[in-house]
């Protein structure tokens, strides 16, 4: 089959579209691989902390181009990033580990502990939970606080004894507290000093008298049975240094705030988020002290809250190395290479312009013809020469004949393409002449 003459400025745009097609695909493929992923987060709080911190982080990533960024869904408290993350909405959520539907949750790192105080007003002595009877308590927080209600209901009996629950917000405590309307309050806390402070502002104290703190004895049973507290002692003078309030380590209840991601995200990109954001900690710490009780969540496989595989190899330390993960791409070059190589061997060879015989290379072939014609057995064969010569033949029709010796060489080959004719034409007739059947056989 004849090859398709095309002109050599034709080649060249075409070869030239196909790498600048090439070139840009690999350009939007390497702009798309290293582009980094957003990942919303849901977050609320009473006070707005929350938000503030997790802003600050989030706008620490987009300073440091980390490959993870955080969009923020920002909700009205714990209970609703909680119910945002369960119905999928979100990717990630701060949660409070005993509120919500976490089924769906692995932990990335706990935020912050945050612990359980049920203080009176100053006044006689309260040991424990038992000794509020026929008592309102005010739980600031009172949404986000149902489970724990009902924990410590369950657990003393609270019902039997006639102890009831009011909803109050922390601005509101201390006139109910002077209204008599709660006997104590209840809430969860971090014990940073800027809550301390907060809950000192709620009750009147002096030099001799200061607010009770109440003992919760069971923790240690509820924590066994609800696995999203543990038991915790509140260190002597917490509260106020001298005379120290506790007098004496307290025993309560404590739980943790959890940056939390669902089960479906993979674990390259919770690995990348749990470093930025571990990153990000170190850079913000001297800015935001807070920070500091970001820690790593429980990897133990019972843990409470399994945590997400990417999160935990970060932690353990077994993240992919550079040799792990590009192992395959590293041994794949070479080949690739070589392929690239063939390919633009390959488009040279379509580049270059066809090379025309000369007419000495065209008398050479067709000379070579005429043994071929002599030894040939075949008829079939003769069709194929005969096509060999027309071939060469338009060949060098193509080619200029710009002096008389361009025409002599010319004829000489228009005669050699004649005499393999003759020679074709009486081959014909001798290999018909040694058919069976044929007079003269």
């Amino acid at each position: 089959m004849d090859t398709i003459k095309m002109p050599t400025w034709l080649r060249m745009a075409l070869v030239g579209g196909v790498v600048l097609l090439i070139g840009g695909a690999g350009f939007v493929g390497y702009r798309w691989y290293t582009r980094p992923t957003t990942l919303t987060v849901a977050v609320g709080s009473l006070d707005g902390e929350a938000v503030k911190l997790v802003s600050a982080i989030a706008g620490r990533l987009t300073e440091a181009a980390a490959p993870v960024r955080l969009h923020l869904v920002q909700t009205s408290g714990p209970l609703e990033a909680a119910n945002t993350f369960a119905s999928g909405k979100v990717d990630l959520a701060v949660v409070r580990g005993d509120v919500g539907d976490l089924s769906q949750a692995q932990a990335v790192m706990v935020l912050a502990h945050a612990v359980v105080l049920l203080v009176a007003p100053p006044g006689p002595a309260v040991a424990d939970v038992t000794e509020l009877k026929r008592a309102t308590i005010g739980v600031v927080g009172y949404e986000a606080n149902q489970k724990l209600i009902k924990v410590l209901t369950d657990e003393y009996d609270l019902a039997r004894a006639g102890v009831s629950f009011k909803a109050l917000t922390l601005g509101d405590a201390k006139r109910a507290l002077d209204a008599k309307e709660v006997r104590a309050i209840l809430l969860v806390i971090p014990l940073t000093e800027k809550y301390l402070a907060q809950l000192r502002g709620v009750f009147p104290h002096n030099a001799r008298a200061g607010p009770v703190m109440i003992a919760i004895e069971s923790a240690g049973a509820i924590a066994e049975k609800e696995r999203a507290y543990e038991s915790f002692d509140v260190p002597k003078g917490t509260l106020r240094g001298s005379p120290p309030i506790p007098a004496e380590d307290l025993t309560t209840l404590r739980t943790s705030f959890y940056l939390v991601a669902q089960k479906k995200l993979g674990a390259d990109l919770i690995g990348d988020l749990t470093q930025s954001v571990m990153n990000a900690r170190r850079d913000l710490l001297a800015e935001l002290p807070v920070l500091a009780q970001i820690t790593a969540p429980d990897t133990a496989a019972d843990a409470y809250l399994p945590v997400h595989p990417g999160a935990a190899a970060f932690y353990d330390g077994t993240r992919e190395s550079f040799l792990d993960s590009w192992g395959n791409v590293i041994f794949l070059v070479p080949m690739i290479v070589g392929g690239l190589a063939s390919v633009l061997a390959a488009t040279w060879k379509f580049v270059r312009p066809v090379e025309t015989k000369t007419r000495q290379e065209a008398l050479d072939a067709l000379y070579a013809l005429g043994p071929r014609i002599r030894e040939t057995r075949q008829a079939s064969e003769l069709d194929e020469i005969e096509h060999e010569i027309d071939r060469v033949l338009r060949t060098q029709r193509s080619r200029p004949t710009a002096d008389d010796s361009a025409e002599r060489d010319v004829t000489a080959v228009n005669v050699a393409a004649h005499r393999l004719e003759n020679l074709i034409h009486d081959r014909r007739a001798h290999l018909a002449s040694q058919q069976p059947g044929v007079p003269g056989s």
